[in-house]
């Protein structure tokens, strides 16, 4: 699939080293006030070769709008976009052609396709996700009543302990890796620099907060909120792993600890439901946090197979980076706000 969504739906094309990326948002209502800058500012925080933890390739992911934007508002037809690419090394990834790289999809795409596109993964490269963050820009100004705040919880066993409640939203961008707490940052960075001084690679996780999501956002069923937040978050490249409001350890606690008792107004004094229940939004902060693995891509030598199935030694060459939890921070966002315009827009046909 290369669709995602179904009122406010993304439809997505290109390689990591091909001409260019782009995609079609379509169901975006007309009259929305939308300053290309607001996407780029989106697209900047994603982009390569922001720091030194990061790959060194280097992009300007400029997007172009090319249709549905006229004197600066939207008219209701699909906003179809472009980014060039302009930093290919193909001949960085010749002596891929005949071998799997462990972890990746050289393996599986072979598998579904008979064939595949070795120059920097092609189609399943992370480099896809610069188009969502666009249609996650669009959406997050369709929300405007809505405030999306991811930042980085953990990487490797450098784990952020406060609650999301007592942090300051706003620090997230002071540092390389998008940590609020600078104390916590500076020490997930010098574990950043040191896994890639070793030529290895770390993983981590991310937290997100929406706040300001009114109670009723969701379907029964099959289409629950916390489902189509997991199934987004899910496709994010090297993510394994999904958990919102008390997640796993909830499962350690009594009914009777993790019941959330309701108050005047209808709100919970306590919110372990992370905001939603029976897979509808109910007023509450919706937070939750995804699990990223170890960058596959490193630069020691490893035992890997060709396409003879015969063992061989691979040494990776290119531009890499050494953590992608940092850069997925305003993808995860992107992919919240674009779930949560879906079920606004569904929302509006749900009464009378």
């Amino acid at each position: 699939m290369n669709s995602v969504g179904q009122l406010f739906r993304l439809s997505t094309f290109g390689e990591s080293h091909g001409t260019a990326i782009g995609g079609i948002v379509d169901g975006c209502p007309a009259g929305l006030s939308l300053d290309v800058k607001d996407i780029q500012k989106e697209l900047d925080r994603r982009k390569p070769g922001q720091s030194s933890i990061t790959t060194p390739r280097k992009e300007s992911d400029t997007v172009q709008i090319l249709s549905g934007l006229f004197e600066g508002k939207t008219t209701g037809a699909p906003i179809s976009f472009l980014i060039p690419n302009e930093d290919q090394r193909t001949k960085d990834y010749s002596n891929l052609k005949e071998v799997y790289r462990p972890s990746h999809s050289d393996f599986t795409y072979d598998s579904k396709y008979g064939f595949r596109d070795f120059k920097g993964g092609g189609r399943s490269s992370a480099r896809e996700t610069a188009n969502w963050v666009v249609a996650g820009a669009i959406a997050k100004l369709l929300l405007h009543s809505v405030n999306i705040n991811a930042f980085v919880s953990s990487i490797g066993e450098e784990i952020l302990m406060k609650p999301y409640q007592d942090l300051d939203f706003k620090q997230t961008e002071n540092n390389l890796v998008r940590c609020p707490d600078e104390e916590v940052a500076t020490r997930m960075i010098t574990a950043i620099e040191q896994a890639k001084s070793e030529g290895d690679s770390l993983g981590g996780t991310i937290t997100c907060v929406a706040q300001g999501v009114p109670a009723g956002w969701g379907e029964p069923i099959f289409d629950k909120l916390h489902a189509r937040l997991g199934h987004a978050m899910l496709s994010i490249n090297a993510v394994k792993g999904f958990e919102y409001g008390s997640g796993f350890c909830g499962t350690k606690m009594k009914g009777s600890e993790h019941n959330d008792i309701f108050s005047d107004g209808g709100k919970t004094t306590s919110n372990l439901s992370g905001g939603i229940q029976g897979g509808i939004s109910n007023g509450m902060d919706i937070y939750f946090r995804v699990a990223f693995k170890p960058t596959a891509t490193i630069m020691k030598e490893q035992s890997t197979i060709n396409k003879k199935g015969e063992t061989v030694k691979l040494q990776v060459e290119g531009r890499h980076d050494p953590c992608v939890v940092p850069r997925a921070v305003p993808i995860v966002e992107a992919m919240t706000a674009m779930v949560l315009a879906d079920f606004y827009l569904l929302n509006k046909n749900a009464k009378i």
